[in-house]
């Protein structure tokens, strides 16, 4: 039986072993990636993960600005499945109907849910409790083609964006293996979406400023997690006059705060809960950090980076800055 003839399109470091796969399954022809960028602190043009890893493997590259701008290469390279992993550019319908079976791309939620490009930081920022990954049929609309395969998994409550990452990758890697080896059995499969799809944006910079009086602390803590990979989560810490921009590194629920509002239980003297504006100190304590009041709720900031030293547990930057109770951080200047 004569192997799939394959290109496969993608561009950092994740998509590597997902190419190494392609490599060991397929007949791989030629691997296209995103023009080479400027990258690291002196900023020099140089190749992204995929295109270096390829050249060492002598395998072709083309890393074209626009994938139109090398159609005609792509054209008359001979195959028969395209696979896509982040790759990051759109796929026109000229593209789409080059290879005999199509073009597969492996997405990492459960279509249609988190349709977009970044599923993985925004099942935790939305507060999704399950995600998994879908391999599925590229059509000209935003990843909605028609599903091969999927494969489910659950999100643990301690769970951030970089060890999502670390369960997704293999669970993917698990999901092509099985559909490259059906495909090349002859076996093929289109199965239409179904459900209510949702989206997942690229994050900007402004998604990292936390905002204690808009978010509660469940949705601070779920930001926060979200953000581990991409933009980091800032806030102004403001205090006494004073402002330093912080990125948050880890926090802590807690679930033990009630609002004295709720008539529950009296005020702790240990705790600055008479004063519940969001953004109060209401605890600091070495285990687990700064305790700031939210919209709902209350949070643990576990660690804090300030801007150019290195990240340090939050009790370390509360005794170092004289931060005591009831003092009203983590505010915006004009707010």
């Amino acid at each position: 039986m004569n192997m799939l003839k394959t290109i496969f399109f993608g561009t950092p470091q994740l998509a590597v072993p997902y190419m190494e796969l392609v490599r060991e399954l397929t007949d791989l022809q030629l691997v296209v990636t995103q023009a080479d960028k400027p990258r690291g602190r002196g900023l020099e043009i140089s190749a992204c993960p995929v295109k270096a890893h390829a050249l060492a493997l002598g395998v072709p590259v083309l890393s074209p600005e626009k994938l139109k701008d090398d159609f005609d290469k792509i054209a008359a390279t001979p195959f028969d499945l395209g696979i896509a992993v982040a790759y990051g550019k759109i796929f026109r319908p000229d593209f789409l109907a080059l290879p005999k079976l199509g073009i597969l791309n492996v997405h990492f939620s459960l279509l249609p849910k988190l349709r977009g490009a970044a599923p993985v930081q925004q099942a935790l920022i939305q507060g999704y409790t399950k995600t998994g990954i879908s391999v599925f049929w590229i059509r000209p609309g935003m990843d909605d083609g028609p599903l091969f395969l999927q494969k489910e998994l659950p999100i643990d409550p301690q769970d951030n964006a970089q060890t999502l990452f670390e369960k997704l990758i293999p669970l993917g890697l698990s999901g092509l293996k099985e559909v490259l080896t059906r495909l090349q059995n002859g076996e093929q499969v289109q199965t239409p979406q179904s459900g209510e799809p949702t989206t997942a944006p690229m994050l900007q910079k402004e998604d990292a400023l936390l905002r204690p009086a808009d978010l509660t602390a469940q949705e601070l803590h779920n930001r926060v997690r979200g953000l581990a990979c991409g933009p980091k989560p800032k806030v102004p810490f403001v205090y006494r006059g004073k402002e330093e921009w912080m990125t948050v590194g880890k926090t802590l629920l807690d679930h033990s705060f009630v609002p004295p509002s709720s008539g529950l239980r009296p005020p702790s003297p240990s705790r600055g809960e008479g004063n519940t504006a969001p953004g109060t100190v209401l605890a600091i304590e070495r285990e687990k950090g700064i305790l700031v009041k939210c919209k709902e709720g209350a949070l643990w900031l576990a660690q804090l980076q300030p801007a150019g030293k290195k990240p340090m547990p939050a009790a370390d930057f509360a005794n170092g800055r004289g931060l005591k109770i009831n003092d009203l951080v983590f505010i915006e200047h004009g707010n």
